[in-house]
């Protein structure tokens, strides 16, 4: 089941939204849970763990933006929608990763749109995984935790957002596996997570977490191409 949250200090502008929501999943024939909040303090206070988040982004006391801040200092996998009267905060929107930032009032025909696309890649981020051999067992590591994979010799590190592990293995034959799901080489010790890419320059990429990762000369053109085409996949403006 699908949970979702509404964040809107108007109350009745909150209620109404997430009601369109409801309706839309249910026409979509997608079950889920949904919860109501009036102020970003509400929300993170909750402590709850949301599929996808609908925020309103000017809101008094903790503002939409302030509030993805710290979602995101916890949770870089959760999907956020931003809703707003103004285009103005469109580019802020990346700084905190949003998959998309719809206009009010959000036309029912394009709420639809997002919410089909947000489905499919939750359940995609929620099934996504690989094997790796460890210790003489199999272990399975979901993609939406990996930042990197870093080769060192015979081994590969897998750089996750709660820590490192390695296995053997060959990093040519993991970037041909991970070709389509969001993953680069952006050096030839490294096969980095777009979904992470914070910032770029043609020496080194900077990720979520601050770390930097070089990029080599021959895959910079090859690199800003991916990252461009999976932004268009994973979000944009409606």
């Amino acid at each position: 089941m699908l949970s979702i949250a509404v964040c809107d200090d108007e109350i009745i502008e909150c209620a109404r939204m997430a009601e369109k929501i409801r309706g839309t999943l249910e026409e979509m024939k997608v079950p889920c849970f949904l919860r109501q909040f009036n102020s970003g303090e509400e929300l993170l206070q909750s402590g709850e763990n949301f599929d996808i988040v609908f925020l309103d982004i000017i809101m008094d006391g903790l503002d939409g933006m302030k509030t993805a801040e710290r979602i995101r200092q916890k949770d870089s996998c959760r999907l956020l929608i931003f809703i707003s009267s103004s285009r103005e905060y469109v580019f802020d929107s990346y700084d905190v990763e949003a998959f998309w930032y719809l206009v009010k009032p959000v036309e029912t025909v394009k709420l639809k749109k997002v919410l089909q696309r947000a489905v499919l890649k939750t359940e995609a981020a929620s099934h996504d995984f690989i094997l790796v051999n460890r210790e003489r067992k199999k272990q399975k590591i979901f993609l939406q935790d990996i930042l990197y994979f870093e080769i060192r010799g015979r081994l590969i590190d897998i750089h996750k957002t709660g820590g490192v592990s390695d296995y053997y293995g060959k990093i040519s034959i993991l970037e041909e596996e991970l070709r389509e799901k969001g993953f680069f080489r952006c050096h030839k010790s490294y096969l980095i997570h777009l979904k992470y890419v914070k910032g770029y320059n043609r020496q080194e990429v900077v990720l979520d977490n601050g770390e930097m990762i070089p990029v080599s000369k021959r895959r910079y053109e090859e690199f800003c191409k991916a990252l461009l085409d999976y932004m268009k996949k994973s979000g944009g403006i409606l």
